[in-house]
Parts: structure tokens; C-alpha cells; sequence
């Protein structure tokens, strides 16, 4: 389907994978778009592994499945790597996005060989320094939005003000600690490997620095 992105989300459960595939979803509809978002529910405990899923089209999405050859695959916890295979059917012209605190050099051999863009993000440096909590789901929301192209920065940035701000209404220290965390994930991916390893992405349209 012409100008559909499909996104595959993998996590644990308490990570906020599925809350931040249902935001996703719930902000591009707001700007126009047409939507799925949806888990794929299977163990509901803490910790357990789960996939969640966002379609964001141009035009009426009809097909109805899982995805099984996403255009971008988020990884919210690294040690799914040494169990999941994530970049099952991952189309080599997107990419994959990981949290990590780990080098290309102990990444790259958990890909299966994978060809597309690899893009890492430390979003636990990035809670603590903004959150002082680990709530890894936002600065993945927003490294996703850097690297997809779903949407345009400022319409991003004005999307989840709009959502965060209703949602934390009587909390506004965590709406302003959560704004932080996404302005400073948009800033810190990086590019591992890809048309060119190891550089920055440039942040203004996505070509590599």
C-alpha cells in the first residue's frame, strides 16, 4: 500500500512497548492519518516479552494482520536480542532501532546479518537525566519519530505537548520531565551502521551527517 509504514514494536511487559504503539497511533490520527495500533497480547506479566504494532497511511488501511515485513522494528529492551529474532522480515530501506548501552561491535552480531540502518539509543541515560525514573517507552517514541519520518518534528513536538499535557494535567513536573526526555532522545540517536556506519543522523532531515 502506497505511503503505509508499518512498525513492529518489541519489549517487556511494564516497559511501556504497548502504551507508546497506542500514542503513536492515537497522535497521527490527530494530524490526519489513518491508523492501527494494536498488541499482540500473549503473557501479561511483568517482564515477559511483548510485540505491539502501528500501520500510519496516507490512505484506509484494509488489511488487518500482524506485521510480518515492518518498515522500522523498535527494540525497547536490548537482551531481546539474545532470544527474539527482530529483524524477521524488516525491510532493508528502514531500520531498526535499539536501547542500548552497548557498542556496534556487541550489536551487529545479534542481527542476523541484517543490511538496513541499525540506530541505537541510550534511553536509560536519557530517563535518568530528565525523569530521574526509567520509563524507557517516550525517548523510544521520539528516536522513532527521528528516524521514520512519520511526521514532521514540530508537528511531533506539538502532537504529544498536546497529549502529555492533557494526560498529566495535575502533574506538571512529569509533563515537563517528559517533554525534556523527548527533545533530548530526538537529539542523542545515533546511527551504527548503514549507508554510512557510525555517523550522527542529521536531525533536520534524516540524512546521515
Amino acid at each position: 500500500m502506497e505511503h503505509l509504514t508499518e512498525i513492529r514494536w518489541h519489549g517487556r511487559g511494564g516497559q511501556g512497548a504497548k502504551t507508546a504503539a497506542l500514542l503513536l497511533a492515537d497522535i497521527a490520527f490527530g494530524i490526519g492519518k489513518y491508523v492501527q495500533g494494536f498488541p499482540e497480547y500473549g503473557p501479561e506479566r511483568m517482564g515477559a516479552p511483548i510485540t505491539a504494532y502501528d500501520r500510519i497511511s496516507d490512505y484506509e488501511i484494509r488489511v488487518h494482520s500482524n506485521i510480518y515485513e515492518p518498515d522500522f522494528v523498535v527494540v525497547v529492551d536490548d537482551t531481546l536480542l539474545h532470544s527474539v529474532d527482530v529483524t524477521a522480515g524488516l525491510n532493508t530501506k528502514g531500520g531498526v532501532l535499539i536501547n542500548t548501552e552497548k557498542g556496534r561491535d556487541e550489536i551487529m552480531p545479534l542481527l542476523k546479518g541484517y543490511e538496513g540502518a541499525v540506530y541505537t539509543i541510550n534511553a536509560r541515560k536519557v530517563c535518568m537525566e530528565t525523569l530521574g525514573k526509567y520509563f524507557p517507552n517516550m525517548p523510544m517514541l521520539s528516536a522513532l519519530a527521528r528516524i521514520s519520518g512519520i511526521m514532521e518534528k514540530d508537528v511531533f513536538f506539538m502532537e504529544m505537548e498536546a497529549s502529555l499535557k492533557h494526560k498529566f494535567e495535575k502533574k506538571p513536573e512529569v509533563f515537563a520531565g517528559n517533554m525534556k526526555a523527548l527533545q533530548m532522545a530526538f537529539d542523542a540517536v545515533e546511527l551504527i551502521s548503514g549507508p554510512a556506519d557510525g555517523k550522527k543522523v542529521n536531525m533536520s532531515d534524516r540524512r546521515v551527517a
